[in-house]
């Protein structure tokens, strides 16, 4: 028996002299089974058997099911991470007439500090590496900013009468957190449309609220407040696409995933 193939979208199978029609996949759906599988390290894995980047997971890439059961950790990580945003980003925007931002540091400290420092935790213990760096990572900042205004650890105190050395202080603890927000945001453009601008609007308005502490800008420090609060609702549309379904809510926030920049392959698909 022997077998050749051809450009159409049908084999020939050679038989004791019969010939036989054999339906074979044409070259567009050969194509499209090579195109449906992601390397992972040294292996082709079909995308139907990895979880698919989306934002409600914090997760910007094809990679496979974690091996142990948890719940999504990762939509508790982004409330705590949008209410706290939100509100610090109307504080600095100058919402109400706010002009002193140490209203929020409760809710830094024990919400947007403590509960997504422990998220990052149980993400980390579910085998995603991207969301448990950014949790732990973003719940440490809030734990640190909300000290800097908490009186016993004497931080304001230390710079009495020195508010410049402050105010560039501060800035410059923003801008290594601004610096390491655009290295975070480099790995979410294989991902969705609102974790993409969350990381865009966050990593801006560090720079902003940066720029607002070393010079006194007080338009510095609206812009900033306002972007923060644009990334806060990007947090929050992100953590309500991880927890509602068709089972449990009318509305489901879906994952607008963004569009993969590929150089077509040259190589010609022959049917098997």
């Amino acid at each position: 028996m022997s077998l050749r193939s051809t450009d159409s979208p049908e084999q020939f199978t050679q038989t004791n002299g019969d010939t036989l029609r054999v339906p074979s996949t044409g070259p567009s759906e050969a194509a499209s089974r090579c195109t449906s599988r992601v390397t992972i390290g040294e292996e082709r894995v079909h995308k139907s058997e990895l979880k698919e980047p989306m934002e409600g997971t914090l997760n910007p890439g094809y990679t496979p099911y974690p091996k142990h059961v948890f719940g999504n950790a990762a939509a508790l990580g982004l409330a705590a991470f949008s209410i706290t945003t939100f509100t610090l980003g109307l504080y600095l925007a100058g919402a109400m007439g706010i002009t002193i931002p140490n209203g929020v540091v409760g809710l830094a400290m024990f919400y947007g500090g403590a509960v997504q420092f422990l998220a990052g935790i149980w993400e980390l213990v579910s085998e995603n590496c991207f969301a448990g760096t950014t949790f732990v990572s973003y719940g440490s900042f809030w734990l640190s900013f909300g000290a800097i205004y908490i009186e016993s650890f004497g931080i304001l105190r230390a710079y009495d009468g020195q508010p410049d050395q402050f105010g560039n202080a501060v800035g410059l603890y923003l801008i290594a957190w601004g610096i390491f927000t655009a290295m975070l945001m480099t790995i979410t453009f294989k991902a969705t449309w609102p974790f993409v601008f969350l990381f865009i609007t966050l990593d801006m308005g560090f720079f902003l609220v940066a720029a607002a502490f070393m010079t006194g800008s007080s338009r510095c420090l609206t812009g900033g407040g306002a972007l923060l609060t644009i990334s806060a609702l990007c947090g929050g549309y992100s953590c309500f696409s991880g927890i509602s379904t068709r089972e449990n809510s009318y509305f489901v926030f879906k994952a607008m995933s963004m569009p993969i920049w590929k150089k077509p392959s040259k190589t010609k698909i022959i049917g098997l």
